[in-house]
């Protein structure tokens, strides 16, 4: 970026395991918010140089190794974030009903692998474990009219199992308080705006917070005091009557520990959770959540855990923390593999929104390019991209290039036209290579 972080010779080749390029803001960010995905327009851009070449369908560290790459290019960064999700760890977490966010949202977004789904939405309650922005993001697609859905690019089967949902209450369970939520104040708005819907918070949970309030830094004190007011302020006149008239309900419990999945009295599926209540140990951010004993039972059908992402390590050759869950480095550097490099989510651990995640990438490429100033990366030719393709050929691996994107895209685009929407995505791997001839 700037002046620092450019470089007017270098190419850069980008290996992708889906088919298609955007990761995240493709299948992590919700239908509803079309405005975040116009960083796609920046990325197309970027793509279309013809410095830069797209290599989609090449799963590294299964197609190709880590070390092929290295011996390849001068330079190679790991950017493949937190795909996996951290599991509950509790009694009957594996019973039909129980479904991670990560999974959910992947059925919503039409991620490939998760297009099969098919999560009953019969009950009329469900919970989700965890107080996060995914957790409000998976809330609000579960509570929003569909009718609001219709002109977004949610897949078509996710919109229809919302026309048909049964579901009225989402109960969103954090182990820890009010001061501890991980969601943002725009998420925390758009749920209190939703249409159709009104909040349940215990004003109860919001005691002697005022005062606590006043310390936070001004994010926090923002996010507290809207959370505050919605709590424990008599609503007005008008806001009572669209409350009254909401159909739909959302609320926030605090200090609960999910313990158990309770199974249905045939034990064919989930039918309630049962959640120890917890008290906080410590303080400021080391505050702990610890049980006190005490267990309640929340009857449900439909459990969300999103309690946080996990990295899986790439190739033996990589450098891995199992325990922290990242790629071992320095500033991006990896530990002790010179020339390999790492950034994002994958780097840090998984936390923080696009723009952070972006600045973390900047900063991995201001690294590398310093280290190629400074000689540290192999002089000398290498062969790049035609060393790896070959590979990938020998191996029956069909790449998937931009402008076979961009063919993919056009089709998708021209879909969704029929009935409105931006597009209607392409969820069926085979179908695509069909489409690009293959």
């Amino acid at each position: 970026r700037k002046d620092k972080g450019k470089h007017s010779r270098a190419h850069v080749d980008i290996y992708e395991k889906q088919l298609v390029p955007f990761g995240l803001v493709r299948f992590g960010v919700a239908p509803d918010h079309p405005e975040v995905k116009n960083v796609i327009n920046t990325f197309t851009q970027t793509a279309r140089s013809d410095r830069c070449a797209f290599h989609g369908n090449v799963e590294v560290g299964k197609d190709v190794t880590v070390q092929e790459l290295r011996d390849a290019y001068h330079a190679v960064v790991l950017s493949y974030g937190a795909e996996d999700h951290q599991a509950l760890d509790i009694p009957g977490e594996e019973l039909p009903g129980v479904f991670s966010a990560r999974a959910f949202v992947g059925w919503y977004n039409g991620l490939p692998e998760n297009r099969e789904l098919a999560p009953d939405l019969s009950c009329d309650t469900a919970v989700i474990l965890g107080q996060g922005n995914v957790a409000l993001d998976v809330a609000r697609i579960l509570l929003t009219p569909p009718e609001h859905l219709e002109k977004t690019d949610i897949t078509e089967a996710a919109l229809g199992a919302l026309r048909q949902s049964r579901v009225k209450t989402v109960w969103i369970v954090g182990r820890r308080g009010p001061l501890q939520v991980a969601f943002t104040i725009k998420e925390l708005r758009e749920m209190i705006q939703l249409p159709g819907t009104r909040p349940m918070l215990d004003p109860a949970d919001f005691l002697g917070l005022q005062d606590r309030i006043k310390e936070a830094a001004r994010p926090r004190r923002r996010l507290m005091e809207l959370l505050l007011r919605t709590a424990t302020e008599k609503p007005g006149v008008e806001e009572a009557a669209r409350r009254a008239s909401a159909s739909r309900a959302w609320g926030l419990r605090f200090f609960r520990s999910p313990q158990q999945v309770l199974p249905s009295p045939d034990g064919q599926r989930a039918a309630g959770i049962r959640l120890a209540v917890t008290r906080l140990e410590g303080i400021g951010e080391a505050t702990r959540a610890v049980p006190t004993g005490d267990v309640e039972d929340l009857p449900c059908g439909l459990i969300l855990s999103s309690i946080g992402y996990k990295s899986r390590p790439i190739d033996p050759s990589v450098p891995f923390d199992p325990k922290l869950g990242v790629i071992p480095n320095m500033e991006g550097r990896v530990v002790d593999v010179p020339g390999l490099y790492c950034s994002g989510w994958v780097r840090r651990g998984p936390t923080g929104v696009i723009t952070t995640t972006m600045t973390d990438s900047f900063l991995t490429g201001q690294i590398l390019l310093q280290d190629l100033k400074a000689g540290l990366l192999p002089s000398g030719p290498r062969p790049g991209s035609a060393a790896i393709r070959a590979l990938l050929d020998s191996r029956g691996v069909w790449c998937v290039s931009f402008s076979d994107w961009e063919k993919l895209d056009a089709e998708e685009v021209s879909r969704g036209q029929a009935s409105g929407k931006p597009r209607e995505k392409l969820l069926d791997p085979q179908e695509m290579l069909r489409l690009l001839g293959h």
